[in-house]
């Protein structure tokens, strides 16, 4: 049994909730921490199968639980893609495998890529999956829709199914042509540039459309930008289905962090300027931005190290989500009930999650400098390295079971 004495909820009051069912005997008493809903991320890369040098979800699992997360979502770019009914279950034997060998038994579900020659298997698999990914520009790996016949069955499929759809909102056709106007320039700084505010816009606005045509249920991936924040305010006025994530490095992060970075900066959608940063927290405020997604997408740093156009694109993230959220409250960026909210309440809501008894305690003073040693995923490294943050987890309790983080 989990007893949790004494301790505090969102506002500050003191509480004791009702034991947790458990095989361990533990009884946390101690009017210094936070409970809050452990947290949900519903957009993580954790790179199995084929990338398992990367991440995997023996790592992962350990990354997310110190972060504060149990329940995650997983993408479809891994090699092969989750493409097919065949390929999803060789994805789920996997995960569970390497789960159960570390004993962290991680609560999880797995977006189906969209693929223009495979989008009969859509229907195959509607019931064991979370939603359709739908990459509308190039990212890691070779999926992407890249015309507009197949983008429109992909949503017409989904609204029949009732399947949400979430979208990398980049277009295609405007990279490829920015890639030739600045195919003479240097420099890691260039990928802001390459895939502008338009590119993600124009992408957004597409997707909106079609989410008006068909009603389907849209997602959009990784806000970065004001532009994108306008198009999905009105989407929402306007009564559409339209739900929007951020992830915390375009919230903390932005393009003049390039010179020090350097590659671990390349992030697909692109950093963005100040004033993106800060309109992102105004549409958080304004119910706008619904949820945050780590977008946790590790590679190795000798990878990252390598000249623009050769170093892939992702950081990861997991496991400084909350303390940066936490830390963001202290600076009055950020209410308690809307991390709470962010990280959730609002992806119970979207994705139709049952409710669990899964917490997270934090400890809203403490606090902790991220060390690259101390990490648990694979890769090693964080854009957040030496940068002390204000508050951050101690325990995450999951399925009944009890982590010091």
């Amino acid at each position: 049994m989990i007893k949790i004495e004494k301790v505090r909820n969102s506002q500050g009051a003191l509480i004791s909730v009702a034991p947790i069912a458990s095989e361990q005997n533990v009884v946390i008493d101690d009017a210094n921490l936070t409970l809050l809903p452990a947290l949900i991320d519903p957009h993580v890369h954790f790179r199995t199968p084929g990338h398992e040098y990367k991440e995997d979800w023996r790592t992962a699992a350990q990354a997310a639980v110190r972060g504060g997360y149990t329940t995650v979502f997983d993408m479809p770019n891994t090699l092969p893609p989750t493409i097919t009914r065949a390929y999803l279950h060789e994805k789920k034997a996997l995960i569970d495998s390497q789960l159960q060998e570390i004993g962290i038994p991680l609560r999880y579900r797995l977006f189906f890529g969209a693929d223009k020659n495979h989008l009969d298997e859509i229907v195959k698999v509607k019931d064991e999956i979370i939603g359709i990914k739908v990459f509308m520009g190039c990212s890691t790996g070779n999926l992407v829709i890249d015309d507009d016949e197949s983008l429109e069955k992909v949503f017409r499929i989904a609204a029949e199914n009732n399947l949400i759809v979430a979208v990398h909102a980049e277009d295609e056709h405007l990279m490829r042509e920015r890639k030739v106007e600045f195919k003479d320039k240097v420099g890691y700084a260039i990928h802001s540039e390459i895939r502008n505010v338009e590119v993600a816009s124009r992408a957004v606005k597409k997707a909106i459309a079609l989410t008006e045509r068909y009603k389907t249920r849209l997602y959009i991936l990784h806000v970065s930008s004001a532009a994108e924040i306008q198009l999905i305010d009105r989407a929402k006025q306007a009564g559409l289905p339209v739900y929007a994530e951020t992830t915390p490095h375009h919230l903390f992060l932005d393009t003049t962090v390039y010179p020090v970075l350097k590659g671990k900066a390349v992030v697909n959608p692109p950093l963005r300027l100040a004033s993106d940063r800060a309109a992102l927290f105004s549409a958080i405020h304004a119910g706008t931005i619904d949820t945050i997604g780590s977008d946790h997408a590790p590679h190795t740093v000798a990878e990252k190290e390598k000249k623009y156009g050769e170093c892939p694109s992702g950081m990861p993230g997991i496991e400084t989500t909350l303390p940066l959220l936490l830390n963001a409250y202290h600076e009055n960026l950020l209410s308690l009930d809307e991390i709470i909210s962010l990280t959730s309440k609002r992806a119970k809501e979207i994705f139709n999650l049952e409710n669990n008894d899964d917490v997270v305690l934090v400890d809203l003073q403490k606090k902790r400098e991220v060390s690259e040693s101390e990490l648990k995923t694979k890769c090693g490294w964080s854009p957040y390295a030496g940068k002390v943050l204000y508050g951050c987890p101690v325990y995450t309790i999951l399925w009944g079971r009890c982590f010091f983080v």
